[in-house]
């Protein structure tokens, strides 16, 4: 077959298609995100509607022309992640703004491998809400949407550390009084920022610069997997901030 070329894949969404089968939106390394339509598996209990799950990266082949796709083959490649709990919620807040946010076609192995190490990290570290921001990061950064944190985005004058900032679409960084809707940034969490430090100001910084910049790429419409994500949080003791 012409197009039997096996990629690395993630399943990022998966919905009912017709009576039988998925439309599946996948990540794969090579071609970016891929959706395709599992044909006839909503029903079996076979091994390949068992892999078709997210968290856990597999091998696919798919064909056709169009931008929609057949998905053809399936194999394990890795085990399934066990997300449970906070990480799992997580994990759906990642595929989520992965698949709003990622265009067609694109692929990037850099990005891949953020969104690969984003999954363990739930998985294992300490530290939800870091693994988080770090997989927010490398996506704007890979979507050419992260500016210097070191400098004014249009003036390229240098962060001051005792200064107040904020960060606007089309500009990046910004001084603190053009940025009215959002809580000033203090430079000094900035520069920490810059220098891959992760302190709770820098952490701070992170959140709210990610959210600003991800809104124009998210759109308007809310992100389920974070009013679940609210739903579920404790009413006391220690929250991760998605």
């Amino acid at each position: 077959m012409k197009n039997a070329v096996w990629h690395h894949a993630f399943v990022l969404h998966r919905r009912p298609y017709r009576e039988t089968s998925y439309l599946i939106d996948f990540f794969t390394l090579e071609q970016g995100k891929v959706s395709a339509v599992a044909k006839g598996v909503r029903n079996s209990k076979g091994d390949k509607k068992s892999l078709l799950q997210p968290f856990q990266q597999i091998r696919v082949q798919f064909s056709g022309k169009s931008e929609l796709k057949n998905l053809n083959q399936t194999e394990a490649f890795q085990p399934a992640l066990p997300l449970t709990a906070q990480a799992l919620f997580c994990g759906m807040y990642v595929n989520e703004v992965m698949n709003r946010v990622m265009p067609v076609g694109l692929a990037s192995e850099t990005l891949y491998e953020a969104y690969t190490e984003a999954l363990g990290n739930l998985l294992t570290s300490p530290d939800i809400e870091l693994s988080l921001r770090q997989f927010e990061l490398a996506l704007l950064e890979d979507m050419g949407q992260l500016g210097s944190f070191t400098e004014v985005g249009d003036s390229g004058a240098p962060v001051r550390e005792n200064a107040g900032y904020g960060w606007l679409s089309e500009v990046g960084i910004a001084e603190a009084a053009r940025c009215p809707g959002m809580p000033a940034i203090p430079g000094y969490a900035l520069l920490a920022l810059a220098q891959g430090e992760w302190t709770p100001a820098a952490k701070k910084a992170a959140k709210l610069i990610n959210r600003e910049a991800l809104k124009p790429l998210l759109g308007s419409k809310p992100l389920k997997s974070r009013e679940l994500f609210i739903r579920m949080q404790p009413p006391s003791g220690r929250k991760v901030s998605q």
